[in-house]
């Protein structure tokens, strides 16, 4: 049997009704996305809605992609708890917290990139594959990732407000971590599946 095109196999993901508690948890993460951003829309500045709304893409791309539930959980909330930490003023109030998020949230930013890219047929990185692949080419998606994030902060800086934090050792701890994330990305993708089929 053929296997569906990539824009049929998105719609049927997409539409595909959770199954397992994993998958109605990563659905209730998906939820709490949105009321976040009506929630930052009320009850902070518009500014921080758009921090919150930059975050849905990222949280429902796992559901179009059909990837496994521990994975979806595992983004969507690493990805709201970044953006969230932006809104609350944790990267300044807490010492090391940029570091850790840019390290997990690119790291998981990196597989889902991978995915994208394996499954539009760019490159294929999966387990199935040689291993030194997604070890190789993970580390540079997420450093692509760390510099794109960069560039947005200082968009933000230069743009919309001035409070929004940027400066030299800044932007190169978050991209050095940002790499690591990518490192053991590639470690994890090159061992696990992310993908439900």
């Amino acid at each position: 049997m053929a296997r569906p095109s990539p824009p049929a196999r998105a719609k049927a993901d997409f539409l595909r009704p959770p199954r397992s508690a994993g998958e109605w948890a990563a659905d209730a993460v998906r939820v709490l996305g949105v009321i976040g951003v009506a929630v930052a829309a009320i009850a902070f500045r518009p500014t921080d809605a758009g921090i919150a709304a930059l975050a849905l893409p990222a949280v429902v791309a796992p559901r179009i992609l059909g990837l496994r539930a521990w994975f979806d959980v595992s983004l969507g909330i690493t990805v709201l708890a970044a953006a969230w930490s932006n809104v609350l003023g944790l990267y300044t109030a807490i010492p090391g917290w940029d570091l850790l998020l840019h390290f997990a949230c690119t790291g998981v930013l990196a597989i889902l990139v991978a995915t994208m890219l394996t499954r539009s047929r760019v490159v294929a990185i999966t387990r199935d594959g040689p291993r030194r692949t997604p070890l190789v080419l993970l580390p540079l998606i997420a450093l692509a990732i760390s510099a794109v994030w960069e560039m947005i902060e200082w968009l933000g800086w230069a743009f919309v407000s001035d409070e929004i934090f940027v400066a030299y050792e800044d932007t190169i701890g978050d991209m050095a971590f940002g790499g690591i994330g990518g490192i053991v990305a590639g470690l994890v993708l090159a061992r696990t599946a992310v993908e439900r089929d």
